[in-house]
């Protein structure tokens, strides 16, 4: 997409590679955990940590005065990796269930804030953002539909039967936050079903598998190309770069994402039975990370033992187990847990 648009695209490529960093173990669910965890003390958001990952926890570059500057990225590269550009306290919920605050970043990451938004447009991304934000919205919705139908965990034959559409259309549209409305998700639904490569079942055979990778590739390319095109349009004389222009997303184009996503949800992440899953994995981390802040600096790691040790308040010491646990894979979340807390 950027190299379409003229757009530089080792800064969109670093943008899409770092834009996920932040994320804790168990993904969504462990962000909302940790959030709540930290409420007190400025939260928790994965964009937010990722900026934090990037230009402090990350260390490859120091400042005179002995401070870690990160990986010292470019400030369009930093801009570009800032999906929601601006603090806590200017947060909106986004489409998403549980409709959490967004933010980019921390109360103490104000400064290289203020370096990358230099020049900015005040709550405006840059256009790299954009379409890395897109690209972001374009794979995890159709991947995540994908992943539900491998996994059976969409039921294909509901998902066809008309009788089933007021229900499901229901649910979509009480998944996304957007100004889209049920006739949209409706006309949006009915364009996917027109596809030809659509599924009507799905039995795990070789030529399912293939039908359905070549769905993923034709909504994929379809999504993009609509979009690169009416951003072509719209920005005809412009050069675009940071703030010189804007991404154009069809308003149907942003339908049958949100249908994609909502039919996801609607089948998995709303799931009455996975409902105790989420819990447990929520109350994992929430243990965990007051094991850590009661244990008063031991089992960090490096970075958060020395970012520790310069703590002088309480809301300090709550950022450095919240780096602490958010820098943890599930697997190293589940051990450290079992060796602090379930011994």
């Amino acid at each position: 997409m950027a190299q379409e648009l003229g757009i530089d695209p080792d800064v969109v490529d670093t943008a899409c590679l770092a834009h996920d960093l932040g994320h804790p173990p168990f993904g969504h669910n462990g962000e909302a955990a940790l959030n709540s965890w930290a409420t007190d003390f400025g939260g928790f958001e994965g964009n937010a940590q990722t900026l934090r990952l990037l230009s402090r926890i990350e260390p490859k570059v120091f400042d005179a005065a002995g401070n870690s500057r990160g990986l010292n990225l470019t400030r369009a590269t930093l801009d570009a990796s800032c999906k929601y550009p601006w603090g806590r306290e200017s947060g909106q919920p986004e489409s998403g269930g549980d409709y959490s605050v967004k933010f980019g970043y921390y109360q103490d990451d104000q400064e290289v804030f203020d370096f990358l938004r230099s020049g900015a447009t005040s709550l405006r991304k840059c256009i790299e953002a954009e379409v890395m934000d897109f690209a972001d919205d374009v794979a995890y919705s159709v991947h995540d539909f994908e992943d539900a139908v491998v996994s059976g965990y969409i039921n294909l034959s509901e998902l066809n039967s008309l009788t089933s559409d007021a229900g499901l259309l229901e649910k979509i549209a009480s998944w996304d936050s957007s100004d889209l409305s049920t006739s949209d998700f409706e006309s949006a639904l009915g364009r996917l079903r027109s596809n030809r490569y659509w599924l009507h079942t799905h039995g795990g055979s070789i030529s399912d598998q293939a039908t359905l990778k070549n769905l993923t590739s034709a909504l994929i390319g379809s999504f993009v190309r609509r979009t690169t095109d009416q951003t072509e349009t719209a920005n005809a004389s412009e050069h675009l770069v940071r703030y010189q222009g804007s991404l154009v997303v069809p308003r149907e184009v942003k339908a049958e994402i949100a249908v994609l996503k909502g039919i996801v949800s609607a089948y998995l992440m709303t799931d009455e039975k996975r409902q105790p899953y989420y819990q447990w994995q929520r109350a994992i981390l929430t243990e965990l990370a007051d094991a850590l802040i009661s244990a008063n600096g031991k089992h960090l790691d490096s970075y958060c033992s020395g970012a520790w040790q310069l703590a002088t308040s309480s809301e300090q010491q709550h950022r450095v187990i919240v780096d602490q646990v958010a820098s943890l894979t599930d697997v190293s979340a589940l051990s450290l847990h079992h060796e602090l807390v379930t011994k």
